[in-house]
């Protein structure tokens, strides 16, 4: 367990996340890169839609949904008709049980929320968290 000192601040982890907030592919860029190594297995997907022209040249093509699960809540953001859409969903073992459409700075607010929780139990998280903050 980390000292109370230590632990990323919550109001500077949803800035961070807020400055990167106008693109998807930024996210998914913060999320897989920046965290993906120090939060579970499985727990950040990201979904591209491949062109044919991706896939003929191996490209991953581009970003369309990202999903962040930890414990109950997922967290999605994606593209819908050009525009962000991020969606908070509470589900328990498959089943989802609420499912509410949010503006994208209250998705930010929300997940960096949960990194912060989830930091406090992982020392990986929040040393990631603090790289994020800092820009290192």
């Amino acid at each position: 367990m980390m000292e109370p000192a230590d632990n990323p601040s919550l109001d500077m982890v949803a800035a961070a996340l807020r400055a990167d907030s106008s693109d998807i592919a930024i996210y998914a860029r913060v999320l897989t890169d920046s965290l993906g190594e120090s939060l579970p297995a499985g727990c950040v997907t990201v979904d591209h839609d491949q062109s044919m022209s991706d896939r003929m040249r191996g490209r991953p093509g581009k970003v369309a949904k990202i999903t962040v699960r930890l414990g109950e809540q997922v967290l999605t953001l994606g593209i819908q008709r050009g525009a962000p859409v991020a969606e908070i969903c509470r589900e328990v073992r498959g089943i989802v049980l609420s499912r509410k459409e949010v503006p994208v700075d209250q998705w930010a607010a929300e997940l960096a929320r949960a990194l912060v929780g989830h930091a406090e139990q992982n020392a990986a998280t929040a040393e990631a968290l603090r790289k994020l903050i800092t820009g290192g």
